[in-house]
């Protein structure tokens, strides 16, 4: 059983509940999670290169997680397989440890049309050590590979923790052993990173302490998730990297919701530990419990609210993952000013609200009793309850803006000089002792003192980058109307891998395409 002790921090009011540190879960769906829905999912494994032994392994795998999770798996090294007709049937298609050249020039057509239709892409470890002469299948997958050590254990980091491909690993590292690819290109200016490793952890990393092992995007009308893992045959056996697989997989398929933007410039206000609350303080009864197990905060107790008291706010991009037990209530409040009275923040501010069942204007999304969220992207976007969701709350002078797993779904615009968006604090709320909601990861980033109310804020109109546009469920922004930097194409083919392991790969030439 796991233990706990309550203590007090030294500037919050608020009891926090400390739990041992845990490890990463078993490879089923998390309690809460939905099983998927009657899915089918095509497993690709041809390689022109080397060939990674654990293909097979992977490939029981996967067929072992869609018979225990509600999706079909069809498995094909047949590249005849790429075809509209064909790949129209399937939900996402896993490239799982390709290598070479494996598609004809017809066949990556389709496959671009697939994508582009609302289709999705699995990578698996070598993924990356695929067709290095296409621009769009480099975009795709984020990153090439570039070289590897030899196998060894390191220490994983997870990113984000809503995202169902790394919801279940906590706080701490994982620690497992793998073949680990270096990239000749960071995605984080592309991708949401899930996980990155600890170069310090393990010898022959060369990605200058940041590297993403674990990412997923939206990517011109469909959905990318790549993960690095998976050289090795023991890997298909550990619960936890399953679990992160079939995470990933959930989310390419659309049966659960994630944030994929790329995510840079935000800083940890509250990052799972108790010294990360020295910045908050606790007005009303109640109090939010602490688990550093897993890094979260849950609401107890009567009506309050932990609000942090460090600094009034501005222009800013407010980022948290939440989730609910069932029809439970509580929400974020922004723009009122300090006090030990829960109820300043109500008659002063502006509450985010977080409810299964209320009416539109004070239910999921909405600016409670102002302005509902626009109800019919707020179902699409949405996570069940007993999943994690992610809220962005973006605040430019009067503006206010709530984005749901990176949807927007609402736009308001603040016109009463007593509740003013332009200077105030931000709260969690603990409603009532029969509510539960859970909260993690709650990250800020200061914005430009830019945009006029009900105008676009700079770069509105963009999409890709972090905390801009929308990425709408089951399809992506045209990689034309994203600004991230343009890619380098690759002119050689991947050569075949060395006897034993990876040989080089070609080396990239400058000029526009993929995998930079």
């Amino acid at each position: 059983m796991r233990s706990s002790v309550r203590l007090a921090t030294a500037t919050a009011a608020a009891a926090v509940l400390i739990g041992c540190v845990s490890g990463p879960a078993a490879s089923e769906p998390e309690p809460g999670e939905s099983k998927m829905a009657g899915e089918k999912v095509l497993v690709f494994s041809k390689t022109a290169g080397f060939r990674h032994d654990s293909i097979p392994t992977g490939i029981a795998a996967v067929k072992e997680l869609g018979a225990a999770n509600g999706f079909t798996v069809d498995t094909t090294e047949d590249a005849g397989a790429f075809t509209a007709k064909n790949l129209a049937r399937y939900d996402a298609v896993v490239w799982l440890s390709t290598t070479g050249d494996v598609l004809n020039a017809a066949q990556q057509t389709a496959f671009e049309r697939y994508i582009r239709g609302g289709g999705a892409y699995v990578g698996v470890h070598a993924a990356a050590d695929t067709e290095y002469d296409w621009p769009f299948y480099g975009g795709l997958a984020g990153a090439y590979f570039q070289s590897h050590p030899a196998i060894q254990p390191a220490k994983v980091h997870a990113e984000d923790h809503a995202h169902p491909a790394t919801a279940h690993l906590g706080t701490g590292s994982w620690d497992r052993t793998d073949e680990w690819y270096n990239y000749r290109a960071n995605p984080r200016d592309r991708a949401r990173v899930l996980a990155s490793l600890d170069e310090s952890s393990y010898t022959g990393g060369t990605m200058s302490g940041d590297h993403p092992i674990a990412w997923c995007q939206s990517y011109e009308g469909g959905r990318s998730f790549y993960t690095g893992g998976g050289h090795t045959k023991e890997s298909w056996a550990e619960p936890a990297f399953r679990q992160h697989l079939l995470g990933g997989i959930r989310w390419a398929v659309g049966a659960a919701q994630a944030d994929c933007r790329a995510e840079k410039g935000y800083t940890p206000i509250f990052d799972g530990t108790a010294a990360s609350l020295e910045g908050w303080k606790q007005a009303g009864p109640g109090s939010l419990q602490l688990n550093e197990g897993d890094g979260t905060l849950k609401t107890v107790g009567g009506m309050g609210m932990l609000w942090y008291d460090r600094r009034e706010l501005g222009s800013y991009s407010l980022k948290l993952d939440w989730r609910m037990r069932g029809d439970d209530n509580s929400g974020i409040f922004v723009g009122f000013p300090p006090s030990d009275d829960p109820w300043s923040a109500v008659n002063n501010g502006y509450e985010i609200q977080i409810d299964a069942t209320d009416v539109p204007e004070k239910t999921t999304g909405s600016v409670y009793g102002f302005r509902s969220a626009d109800l019919k992207k707020r179902d699409r976007a949405l996570n069940p309850p007993g999943e994690w969701n992610t809220y962005e709350i973006r605040v430019e002078g009067e503006r206010l803006r709530v984005y749901l797993n990176g949807v927007k779904i609402n736009d308001f615009t603040n016109t009463d000089p007593a509740r003013s968006l332009r200077q105030g604090h931000i709260g969690i709320q603990n409603h009532g002792d029969a509510d539960e909601v859970t909260f993690r990861d709650i990250r800020l980033k200061d914005l430009p003192s830019k945009g006029r109310p009900g105008k676009d804020g700079p770069g509105e109109a963009r999409s890709g980058q972090d905390g801009l546009g929308e990425a709408r469920p089951g399809k992506a922004v045209p990689m034309s109307e994203v600004t991230a930097p343009v890619t380098t194409q690759v002119t050689a083919r991947a050569t075949a891998h060395a006897s034993a392991h990876h040989s080089d790969p070609p080396a990239p030439t400058t000029g526009s395409g993929a995998g930079r």
